[in-house]
C-alpha cells in the first residue's frame, strides 16, 4: 500500500499549527490543513506490511491498540497517495459514519499499531483520515442519503453523542425511524459541548446534525427523559429505546476544603464555556470567567487540558494542571511494547499554548493535593500539596508513597476537578427498571439487551468513560442488534 519504498524516502511531518501566541486570541481549530501533495507524500509512507495492525481495535495492557471501527486504513492511504480522494472517501465511510470528529479528536490508537511505528515514526493516519472527509464536503460529494423505503418500525435514542448519532445513521439507512433524545439544547452530546472549539469546532458537528435531519431522523432537543417525557411513555410509543446517555457522572473530590466557592466539576466549565461562545460570543456572561485568576485544574487527561486552554483563552494570571502519576518517558518503556498503545511524553495543544504563555509546560506531576483552603468569605485561596512517588510492592502491584518536605502551598481562585467520570447517571436507569453494575448499564457486548424488554444500550452508558471511536463502534454494534429485533 502506499509507495512500496516511501516509509524509507519520506519522513513523517507533523500536522501544522497556528502560532500558540496568536491562537490565544480566538476560538478557531488550532491545526493547519496539509497540501494535497504533502498528504500524499505522507500517504506513500504506508508500507505494504501484509498483516496491518492499525484497524485491530483490540485492547492490550488495558488501553486501545488500532482502530475499533477497524477503517480500511491502508487502502485509503494508497488511494491518497495516487490522488484518488473520491475512492478514499467511499472506502473510509465503509467503517465510520463520522471521520470529521475521529479525524480531529480520536487520540489515534491506529497510529500506535502502525507496523512502520516498530522502527520509525507510524503513518499520519489521523491527519489523512480528516483531509478526506474534509475534501468530501468542500467537493460536494457528501449529500443526503434518503432510505428508499420504511419498514414502519420505530426507535427511539437517548443521547445524541457520537454512540447515540452512530446508531441513529445505521437504523435510519436500514429504513426504521429514528429519534434522538437529547436534554440539552443543541445535538452533539460531548461533541457539542464536551470538547472546545479549538479542537472541534462546532459548525463541524452542526453540519453533520444537518444532514443526519435531512436523511429523515427526528431530533427532540432541550427534553428530558424521566422528567419532560417518561420511560413508560417513550416504551408505549417506539418499538424499541436505546440508551446513549454516557458516562456523565464526574468523579468528586474528597478533602478538606472542597466546599469551598471556585471550585467546579471540568466538565461544566467546559460545557458553559462553550454555550456561551455559541450563545452570543460571550456577550451573555453566562460562563465561568477566570481573567486574571490563578487556575489549577486537578486531573492529568485530555479533559484536563481542556480546561488549560479555555483557561488561557479567557487570559488567566496563571494555570497549573495536577497529576498523580510521573511524567511520561521520551520512548516506550520496555513493558510497553507495539502495538500496545504508545505510553509515551507528548506535548498536546493545550500545553505547547502554556508553554508559549508562561514558559513553562503547565503539568505537575506526581502530585497530590491535600487539602484546600478558602478565604473570609468562603472563597478558594489556595491548595496545599505534597509530592508522591510511585513504588511497587512485593506482588507487583503499584502504590503511591509521600515524600517528606516537598509540601507546597499554591495559590488559586478557581479550580477545576478533572479527573474522570464513575458511570452513567442512575435515576434514568430506575425509571427504566434497567439494572447497572458499577453504576454502568448492564448489557452484554455484542447483544447490548439490558434486562428490559426492547431496551438496550451502547456508547459509555455501557462500557464506561471511553474514545469517541468506541462509542461509534458500540452504535453501529448496537443498530445492527435492534435491527435483529425489531425484524424478528
Amino acid at each position: 500500500m502506499g509507495k512500496a519504498t516511501g516509509f524509507m524516502e519520506y519522513s513523517r511531518e507533523k500536522v501544522g499549527e497556528r502560532n500558540p501566541l496568536t491562537r490565544l486570541n480566538d476560538w478557531k481549530e488550532y491545526t493547519v490543513p496539509f497540501s494535497d501533495e504533502k498528504l500524499s507524500i505522507q500517504g506513500a509512507r504506508c508500507m505494504d506490511c501484509a498483516t496491518p495492525f492499525c484497524h485491530i481495535g483490540m485492547e492490550i495492557q488495558g488501553a486501545t491498540s488500532g482502530c475499533p471501527i477497524h477503517n480500511l486504513i491502508p487502502e485509503w492511504n494508497d488511494l491518497v497517495f495516487r490522488g484518488r480522494w473520491k475512492e478514499a472517501l467511499d472506502r473510509l465511510l465503509k467503517t465510520n459514519n463520522f471521520p470529521e470528529f475521529t479525524g480531529r479528536v480520536c487520540p489515534a490508537p491506529c497510529e500506535g499499531s502502525c507496523t512502520l511505528a516498530i522502527t520509525d515514526p507510524a503513518v499520519t493516519i489521523k491527519n489523512i483520515e480528516q483531509a478526506i472527509i474534509d475534501k468530501g464536503f468542500e467537493n460536494g460529494w457528501i449529500t443526503p442519503r434518503i432510505p428508499t423505503s420504511r419498514t414502519g418500525k420505530k426507535v427511539a435514542i437517548i443521547g445524541s453523542g457520537p454512540a447515540g448519532l452512530a446508531a441513529a445513521d445505521q437504523l435510519n439507512q436500514a429504513g426504521h425511524s429514528v429519534t434522538v433524545f437529547e436534554r440539552a439544547d443543541r445535538p452533539g452530546g460531548l461533541l457539542m459541548y464536551g470538547i472546545p472549539n479549538m479542537k472541534l469546532e462546532k459548525e463541524v458537528v452542526e453540519r453533520r446534525i444537518r444532514l443526519l435531519t435531512q436523511e429523515g431522523i427526528d431530533f427532540i432537543t432541550n427534553t428530558e427523559v424521566g422528567k419532560d417525557i417518561t420511560a413508560a411513555e417513550l416504551q408505549e410509543q417506539f418499538d424499541a429505546v436505546i440508551l446513549c446517555t454516557g458516562a456523565q457522572k464526574q468523579r468528586d473530590l474528597v478533602m478538606e476544603g472542597r466546599e469551598a466557592k471556585g471550585i467546579h466539576f471540568a466538565m461544566d466549565y467546559l460545557t458553559l464555556s462553550t454555550k456561551s461562545l455559541l450563545d452570543s460570543n460571550f456577550e451573555d456572561g453566562q460562563f465561568i470567567n477566570v481573567e486574571g485568576k490563578d487556575v489549577i485544574v486537578i486531573g492529568g487527561g485530555d479533559t484536563g487540558a481542556d480546561c488549560v486552554a479555555t483557561a488561557l483563552r479567557q487570559k488567566c494570571r496563571s494555570v497549573v494542571q495536577f497529576g498523580k502519576h510521573p511524567q511520561l518517558p521520551a520512548e516506550r518503556p520496555s513493558d510497553n511494547l507495539w502495538p500496545a498503545y504508545p505510553n509515551v511524553y507528548t506535548m498536546d495543544y493545550a500545553y505547547k499554548e502554556a508553554e508559549a504563555k508562561f514558559g513553562e509546560d503547565p503539568r505537575q506531576y506526581s502530585i497530590q493535593t491535600k487539602k484546600i483552603v478558602a478565604d473570609e468569605n468562603g472563597n478558594v485561596k489556595e491548595l496545599h500539596t505534597i509530592q508522591m512517588e510511585k513504588l511497587k510492592d512485593e506482588e507487583g502491584r503499584y502504590y503511591f508513597k509521600e515524600i517528606p518536605g516537598t509540601e507546597k502551598v499554591w495559590p488559586a481562585q478557581y479550580v477545576f476537578i478533572a479527573i474522570g467520570f464513575e458511570g452513567t447517571e442512575q435515576p434514568l436507569l430506575s425509571q427504566f427498571g434497567v439494572k447497572a453494575v458499577n453504576q454502568k448499564v448492564a448489557a452484554v457486548y455484542g447483544e447490548f439487551k439490558t434486562n428490559v424488554e426492547g431496551v438496550f444500550a451502547a456508547g459509555d452508558a455501557r462500557r464506561g468513560q471511553s474514545l469517541i471511536v468506541w462509542a461509534i463502534n458500540e452504535g453501529r454494534e448496537v443498530a445492527k442488534e435492534v435491527s435483529k429485533y425489531l425484524m424478528v
